[in-house]
């Protein structure tokens, strides 16, 4: 059984501080995919995961303090792949692959569209070559797992207010039928084969408290390759994990 975390703890100093060691110590994953660290290796007391048995691996942004991804493995990864080749992206850190024996795991940091139109011109152009990557990678690497932030609600059911939201980056049409067509190109979102009840939600605005009320939105996936589709045995959200205005995301796979 391989037991797979994804979280996007908005600065992992920050979540340090909130218990996110003795949480992963509780939680067991053989791999933790973080989105957001806000740091570089060097910035952290990383001891306190070594002594967890992980081994760390850190793809930071060349921009101090912005997002970043990494993996923290029990396992000895056979490669570790930092970036997608493509530098204005890898700039930004949201790419980093762990190869094992049955499968990869890639964590990623999707950018979000958010802040105005030039960043949503972004996203989109992320979102297509992000599409070619993953088409070119998966003829070498078929099993794949994409764990991470997608900053993208999928459909109707994954945000809790749709028809105010309808024109708000995040859910915008385009962005919506980018995953459908993700998906359609060979991948499982693993939380709908076991769960397709409403309000599950994976991040809250800080604002007005919203997560009390859990007015959330699911932009964070374990999308998996449908070639790994029989292997997979569990996936959950976990919100009563409290390090960051996300939770983390599980996925369990039977090899």
């Amino acid at each position: 059984m391989k037991r797979i975390i994804s979280y996007n703890v908005n600065g992992i100093r920050a979540a340090m501080k909130k218990g996110l060691v003795d949480w992963m110590d509780a939680a067991q994953p053989d791999v933790m995919c973080f989105q957001e660290t806000k740091a570089n290796a060097d910035q952290v007391e990383l001891a306190d995961f070594e002594k967890l048995g992980y081994k760390t691996y850190w793809y930071s942004a060349q921009k101090k303090g912005y997002s970043g991804v990494a993996i923290f493995s029990k396992d000895v990864p056979l490669h570790v792949e930092y970036g997608m080749g493509i530098e204005k992206y890898d700039f930004e850190g949201r790419v980093i692959r762990a190869d094992y024996e049955d499968y990869s795991v890639i964590s990623v940091y999707m950018p979000s569209g958010s802040s105005g139109d030039e960043r949503q011109a972004f996203k989109m152009e992320w979102l297509a070559d992000f599409k070619n990557y993953i088409d070119e990678l998966k003829k070498a690497i078929p099993n794949l797992v994409i764990c991470g932030d997608y900053n993208i609600c999928h459909t109707a059911i994954d945000i809790h207010n749709p028809t105010r939201n309808g024109n708000t980056s995040g859910f915008l049409p385009e962005e919506r039928e980018w995953v459908t067509e993700f998906i359609n190109s060979g991948f499982i979102d693993s939380f709908r084969v076991f769960n397709q009840e409403p309000h599950n939600y994976s991040w809250w605005t800080y604002r007005a408290g919203a997560r009390g009320k859990n007015l959330g939105w699911r932009i964070d996936y374990h999308m998996v390759s449908s070639t790994l589709e029989e292997k997979m045995t569990r996936a959950a959200i976990l919100p009563e994990a409290k390090h960051s205005d996300h939770c983390p995301v599980l996925l369990e796979l039977d090899f």
